[in-house]
Parts: structure tokens; C-alpha cells; sequence
């Protein structure tokens, strides 16, 4: 995909950079942001950011309120500026091409800030317009179609629904056909068939060849859709790795095993083991993969002479990562 330009405005080596397809969807090297504080202080809001998101995937940015996530993607979307480093989008530069750079990313906020007295139609001609759109190659009806509004394209944005309004903000950023697109927790508060329509249509872009970047609270929702992630706290980059190469750095498991019949104590052959007797005939081991493999569990509970009537292991998720990452955990590190 190519970010639209005005034919004035183009020059060669633009028009190279960008036909060129970049192995790097975005790319940032010691991106820093201090904030000047109320009172006289200052906020570190970016500790020295290092972060690649490869062309072609779906790339899940996570961490709690505050860690630093919309700080970053608004100086991607020059609409913050960085204090130090360097940041490239689609392979541009933000400093040195500027408009080139915004040209190349789509970003759906988290507020609704639409105007009241525009009509989606509207809106996306004004939108496509700001960015050089010529009249013969926007696709303000496609777009509206694609994202379930046609039948609300002359209505004012006033009267549409919150998940239309959500909806809208999408088509927004898709008008000038960005071939990378952030959605900045495009899920709260929306309802789950909402939900799943928005994330039906996002994986329909990905496999388009749109580059597709997601904050989200929803742990669950990363990890279904997000081939990497990268975890942000206090604005440094404390994880980032394949999404199932991540959960795996949790290396607990828990094995329960339903016994046939119920025991009063753990056999002292069980001792060794990390185990509970949770219940009269519940068994509960909880221990690491790399160190105990299930068969060496199950084969000292038959040779304390138990009878197993049911078993059911639990693994680690992208939560209990999160969770212990921003904690400090280091064996998730």
C-alpha cells in the first residue's frame, strides 16, 4: 500500500522508500518524552524506547493506565513531539518527513471526538481532503460500507450510537488507505457483537496487508489477535516477544488430579513434589515444565498406589504475563 500524496508534493526518493515495502512496520531507537508537570516538575513519560513492529502482523502495545502506550503513538502520529531518539513509520522518518510519515499511519483514538454537525460522509471527505485525496480516488462509500454505516452516511454524527461513532472513527483513519493502522482501545466500552464485528473487519485489513497495531485492556483479545506484543510500563519497554513465546515465559503449570477414591495425608513418596491435597480425593501439583514433565507426576502417583479417576492441567495467559511483568516479577523477565 501507498500513503496518498499530492503529485507537488512527492519527490523520488519518497515515492522509493515507501514502494519499497519495509521489513519494519515502525521502528523507534531511544525515544524519549519528558513532560513539563504542573507545578514545575517534570514527567519522564518515555524512557529511551526501543521498539520494532514488523510489516504484516498484528502487533499488540499493552500496559496499565499511565505506562506511556498513547504518548508513543501520538509522536508516530506527529502529533506529540519526542523530546530525543529516532522513529520511522512505513520506513519514513517522522522528522525528516513529516508529512510523508503521517501520510503512512491510520490511528483510532480512544475518545469519540467527532464533530456533531458532520455526517460520516461528510466527515470522511473532509478527512481525505486534509490529506491530498484527490475526488476521483476516494472511497468514502466503500469505506462506509465496509464499516456498516451506509444506511447512517447523511446522518449527523450526533444521532449515531456509541459503537457507530466507533465505527466512524475506523473509516477516519482509513480514508487516505494507511498501510499502517493503530487502533488506541477501540473496544472500550462497546458492546460484544460490536466487538466482534470490529475485530472480524480488523483481521479482514491485516490479511489485506494492512499493518495493524492494538492497545487494548481486554488481555484476552491480545492474545487471540496479536501475532507479537510488546508490554510497556512507566514508560519503558519491559517485554516484547511472539505473543506465545511470551506467555511462556511464565513457566508454571498446574496439574489437578481426581483421585478414584479418598486418602486422609499425601503419601511421603508425593513429598518431593510441589503438591496439595486440596480435597480428600483432589491432588494438586504445580511445578515447572522445564524441571518436571507430567509423566514423572502421574508415574509417582501410581506408585503411591492412587487410582486416578480424572486430570486437568492449567497453563499460564497473556494476564498472569502482564500481571507479573508490571509487577517485577523477574522469572517472567
Amino acid at each position: 500500500m501507498t500513503p496518498y500524496d499530492t503529485a507537488a508534493q512527492r519527490d523520488d526518493d519518497a515515492d522509493t522508500q515507501r514502494d519499497a515495502l519495509p521489513d519494519l512496520a515502525i521502528s523507534a531507537v531511544g525515544v524519549d518524552k519528558t513532560y513539563r508537570a504542573d507545578g514545575g516538575g517534570r514527567v519522564h513519560a518515555l524512557k529511551s524506547v526501543d521498539l520494532e513492529v514488523p510489516r504484516g502482523g498484528i502487533f499488540g502495545l499493552l500496559g496499565p493506565n499511565g505506562a506511556g502506550k498513547s504518548t508513543f503513538i501520538n509522536i508516530l502520529a506527529g502529533l506529540v513531539i519526542k523530546t530525543s531518539g529516532t522513529a520511522k513509520v512505513w520506513g519514513i522518518d517522522i522528522d525528516r518527513e513529516p508529512r510523508q510519515a503521517r501520510a503512512a499511519i491510520g490511528v483510532v483514538p480512544q475518545e469519540l471526538n467527532l464533530d456533531a454537525f458532520f455526517s460520516p460522509r461528510e466527515m470522511l471527505e473532509v478527512q481525505a481532503g486534509f490529506y491530498g485525496v484527490p475526488p476521483s480516488e476516494r472511497r468514502t462509500s466503500e469505506i462506509l460500507e465496509r464499516v456498516g454505516l451506509a444506511d447512517k452516511s447523511e446522518a449527523y454524527s450526533r444521532s449515531l450510537s456509541g459503537g457507530m461513532r466507533r465505527r466512524l472513527l475506523v473509516a477516519k483513519a482509513l480514508v487516505h488507505n494507511p498501510p499502517v493502522l493503530v487502533l488506541d482501545e477501540p473496544t472500550a466500552g462497546v458492546d460484544i457483537e460490536l466487538r466482534q464485528s470490529l475485530w472480524a473487519f480488523v483481521r479482514e485489513l491485516n490479511q489485506n496487508g494492512t499493518t495493524v497495531v492494538l492497545t487494548t485492556h481486554y488481555l484476552e483479545e491480545a492474545e487471540e489477535l496479536c501475532d507479537r506484543i510488546a508490554i510497556i510500563n512507566e514508560g519503558q519497554v519491559i517485554a516484547c516477544d511472539e505473543t506465545r513465546a511470551l506467555v511462556e515465559r511464565l513457566d508454571n503449570k498446574e496439574l489437578r488430579i481426581v483421585l478414584t477414591a479418598e486418602i486422609s495425608a499425601l503419601p511421603d513418596s508425593l513429598q518431593p513434589f510441589n503438591v496439595e491435597l486440596s480435597d480428600a480425593r483432589t491432588l494438586t501439583f504445580r511445578y515447572r515444565t522445564r524441571e518436571t514433565e507430567v509423566r514423572e507426576i502421574l508415574d509417582a502417583v501410581s506408585a503411591a498406589g492412587l487410582a486416578v479417576a480424572d486430570l486437568s492441567t492449567e497453563e499460564p495467559d497473556l494476564e498472569d504475563v502482564f500481571l507479573a511483568l508490571t509487577r517485577g516479577d523477574t522469572t517472567a523477565a
